[in-house]
């Protein structure tokens, strides 16, 4: 399975990114999937997860009510939408899939994608 994340780019904060993550096989609509980012100097961390169905998902603290995951098993696609961004979400985005076990650990998914940079300018 491979994935290609975009959506990424540079934007002032408070305003908007919605990224996206395609899958190349359809049985990724049978896997929770994830989104992770990674500062510089810094180690990645989790930001989101989705169940297979899209019923269940889980977001960091610091992202919860502000950023939006979702999935379109038709279009083996997965989705964060981001508002009101600031410069500490600025950081490299991976999506990941197959995840088994403790869904905000980097180490429980099976399948990850190459990343796309989000900058936030204050």
């Amino acid at each position: 399975v491979q994935l290609q994340a975009s959506g990424g780019g540079l934007v002032k904060a408070g305003d908007s990114l919605r990224l996206s993550c395609a899958a190349s096989a359809r049985t990724i609509s049978t896997y929770v999937m994830g989104w992770f980012r990674q500062a510089p100097g810094k180690e990645r961390e989790f930001v989101a997860a989705i169940s297979w169905s899209g019923g269940t998902t889980t977001y960091t603290d610091s992202a919860k009510g502000r950023f939006t995951i979702s999935r379109d098993n038709a279009k083996n696609t997965m989705y964060l939408q981001m508002n009101s961004l600031k410069p500490e979400d600025s950081a490299v985005y991976y999506c990941a899939a197959r995840a088994s076990g403790n869904w905000k650990s980097d180490s429980s998914y099976a399948y990850w994608g190459q990343g796309t940079q989000v900058t936030v300018s204050s």
